[in-house]
Formats: C-alpha cells, structure tokens, sequence
C-alpha cells in the first residue's frame, strides 16, 4: 500500500528521534487509521525493534517479545521469566546500540498483564532515560491508551515526551488520495470517509458503481463485514451496539429516537452511547451556540463515512445481497445516495470553512458547527465573540442550482439564532453543487459569498477567487 501524507505526524516523530536524550512517544487512534503504516514509515530508514503485540496468552507474548529483543541485537535467546526481566534485558541491549523500539497494541500486552505500565515505568526511568533511544507505545483501544498509558493514574503518567492521537484523514488530505473532478471524490469520500485502508483500497480508475460492488457488496470482499469485525474485536457482545449504530444511520439521531427504534431503555442506552463515542465510533453533537456538557438538545451521528454507509445500506439490505448484489446497487443504494452524499457534503463545508478562515479568505470565527433549534436548522454557524459576529451558511447537494428562495430562507432562519447582540454583524456563505440561478450573486452585498464546486476545489487546492 502506497504510504499517504502524515507528513505532520512523521516530523514530529523525526524530532523527537533527532533530539539529544531518550524520547518517549504515545501514538494511538481508532483501529484502520494508520498508525501502524505510519510507524513503519518513520522506522524504514532507522536502526529499530519492531514487536506487535497479539491476543495471546502472557507467557506466549513475553517469549516473542524476547525473541524480537534477541533476533535484533544478532544474540542467541536468553532464558527470561517475567516482564520485569524482559525489560531489563532490553534495557541491556540499548545501553550498547541505541534504537527506536516500537511496541505495537500496547493494550493486548495489559489485558492479560495490567502490571505492564509499571513494568514499562521502571524500563524508562531506570534505563531508557539513559540512552538517545526511543520507545513507542502503540495502539488502537484508545480507552486503555488513554487510562492505562496517558491517564492521570497510569504508572507512565508524566513520562512521555510527546504523543500523536491518529486522526482520519480530512476530505484536504483524501483528495490528494483520489484526485481527479472535485464532485466525483465528493463521492467517494462519503463512502471511505477518511480512514486509509478505506480510501486506498478503491481503485479511482473505475467508477464509483463498480467500487461499490466490488469492495463492499461482494460477501467476499474485505469491507463486507468489516463494522462486524471491527466491533467483534473490541466488545464481547456486539448486537445491541450494532443496532444503535443502524438506528443513527438510518436518521434516529436523538436518545429518545435511538430508544424507539431499538428498543433499548434510555438508561442502559447511555451506556451503550458512551462506549461507541469512546471507541470513537458515534459523535455526539449539540447547537453551536449551546454549552455540551449542559444542553439537552443533543444528537449523535455515526463518526465514519464508511461505517455511515454499511449501516444505512449493507447491513438492512444482507439477505438481498448475497442473492443479487447489483440489484440492491441499482434499486436501492444508487437512488439514495444524494442523500447520503449531502450530508457528508456538509462536512466537507465545514472544512472548507476552517481552511478560508485560516487563508484570511473569511474572517475569524472561534466555532464553528450545525445549529438547530425546534424545527429550525442551519448547516453551518460560525461564533465570533469577540466581535459580535456570526457566520450563517448552508451546503446544497442538488442537481438544481440555488436560488432565491434559499437565500431568503436563510435570512429568515438567521433571526432565530439567538446569539450575540442585536446589532451583531452578519457573514452568510451558500454552497452548492449545480451552482447558482444567473444574477443572483450581482443582486446580494458584500456579506454574501457563493461557492460552487470549482471554488471548492480551488479551496482544496491552491488560492481561492470566488
């Protein structure tokens, strides 16, 4: 697989590696976001000790951690009892040849060793801080990443010298991936969302259709159960967070719609909505002009384009599928999938609203997110305190291009927003796919700012002249 990007994250690993003294380093993120590619990587070129870890038993893992230990430093396999000695025996190694040493699902070696942390502890302050080599830590359970390694009650608390929590790729950094018309890897995007296996794994050479049914609608093709696997290997009973996840697909995005359509009482429900945002898999949202932690008004959104689509197509659709898979592409998915493409339209929107922010292009807004209220809604509102100022903008994924009514629309949604005082200044965007009716740019004031999907790419891309 070609190795994309992270340009960001590799430098920082590099400095780390160049600076004098021992580094540290965390890295972790949700499993299929690289980390291990980007790790590789940053190792090709450098004297290193690869280990990744397995569901093993203890004993099993210690032994192939001392072998990699041996095997790297050319000696024959030493007789080791317990983690604390494996260690020590690393310890060892480094004092005559510094390496980057990478432990890769760092949180299999604790679920069947949770004294690990203490044992790692005593390698870095009694060993490692000794050395100019580096350790890394490495893996995809975020939530024992983030107890076990960086909390406050972790045994390593305080000792790294640097992390990189792994994010998917912004739709800025997957269309470098998949290149060509900016309204084609719109489309694409909203099927592999970010994730690289994801991404590299269609071949933009065909269409969009053939991607689809080659990829995932084939019952042999590697995304056809990958929701399954990826829950299967992080939770021992899976069904009930399945079906939350297929509730917010297909639009039940509110805790009591989620309760309804799943039949889960709002009680364990949060339970279960607080595991899926922990391994990352659901997003909870509310109005930007709300405060998160006390508004009621919240609503949740599967956190993946990728697992957005299995979930509102694949998984209600299996049956059909093993029986006639182009059938259900072109009956079902096909037809549906503007709408499924709008939403991911409107992230896209948002992003791009950051990147005219930081070019200057737009003034500076401090939030920006959704905003509704009752059965108000507007797709993107920007908050600038500081200067009483709000930007309003709405994102069409429409074969018809924007008109009048849409502007007057948003003007009438824009006295709603309750925020800031009443002589607040106001910046209003409109984006669309199929641009806009002629005159209607001519005829609006300098708030308004019209993009269509040239524009967009020119944001994406290079200098931006709407």
């Amino acid at each position: 697989m070609t190795f994309y990007d992270r340009e960001d994250e590799l430098a920082s690993l590099e400095t780390a590696y160049s600076s004098s003294g021992h580094a540290f380093y965390v890295v972790y993120g949700r499993r299929r976001v690289g980390k291990t590619a980007l790790l590789k990587a940053f190792c090709a070129d450098r004297p290193h000790l690869y280990y990744l870890a397995a569901q093993e038993a203890e004993g099993r893992q210690r032994e192939k951690f001392v072998e990699q230990v041996a095997d790297a430093f050319d000696e024959r396999i030493p007789r080791i009892d317990g983690w604390d000695d494996a260690f020590e025996y690393l310890g060892e190694k480094l004092e005559t040849e510094n390496r980057v040493v990478v432990i890769d699902e760092f949180p299999y070696l604790v679920d069947e060793n949770d004294s690990l942390p203490s044992y790692v502890q005593a390698f870095v302050d009694e060993q490692l801080q000794n050395t100019a080599s580096m350790l890394v830590l490495c893996g995809s359970s975020v939530s024992t990443m983030e107890s076990e390694v960086l909390g406050h009650e972790s045994p390593l608390y305080g000792r790294r010298t640097g992390q990189i929590d792994l994010q998917p790729f912004s739709f800025q950094q997957a269309y470098d991936v998949i290149a060509g018309d900016i309204g084609d890897a719109i489309r694409s995007y909203s099927i592999t969302g970010g994730t690289p296996m994801y991404l590299t794994l269609f071949d933009y050479d065909d269409s969009l259709a053939e991607n689809i049914q080659t990829h995932i609608l084939s019952p042999t093709a590697v995304l056809y159960n990958e929701p399954e696997f990826l829950l299967r290997t992080e939770l021992r009973n899976p069904a009930r967070y399945l079906s939350i996840l297929e509730a917010v697909a297909l639009g039940q995005t509110t805790p009591n719609e989620i309760s309804g359509a799943t039949g889960i009482d709002s009680g364990p429900l949060s339970k279960y909505l607080q595991t899926l945002r922990r391994l990352r898999l659901l997003e909870r949202e509310v109005p930007v002009t709300a405060t998160r932690k006390k508004s009621k008004r919240s609503r949740y959104r599967v956190a993946d384009e990728f697992l957005r689509f299995w979930y509102r197509y694949v998984e209600p659709n299996r049956s059909s599928i093993e029986e006639a898979p182009s059938i259900v592409f072109e009956g079902t998915i096909e037809p549906d999938l503007p709408t499924h493409v709008a939403t991911t339209f409107e992230d896209i929107c948002n992003e791009a609203v950051w990147e005219l922010i930081r070019r200057g292009e737009l003034e500076p807004y401090s939030e920006v997110g959704r905003w509704w209220y009752g059965e108000d809604e507007i797709d993107i509102v920007g908050l600038a305190p500081n200067d009483d100022r709000v930007l309003l903008a709405e994102c069409k994924w429409t074969t018809d291009p924007v008109g009048y009514g849409l502007v007057d629309d948003l003007r009438k949604k824009a006295t709603n927003v309750r925020w800031g005082p009443k002589d607040r200044s106001e910046q209003f965007v409109l984006f669309s796919k199929s641009g806009f009716v002629d005159g209607l740019a001519s005829e609006l004031d300098e708030r308004w700012l019209l993009v269509d999907l040239d524009d967009l790419e020119q944001v994406f891309s290079g200098p931006f002249n709407a």
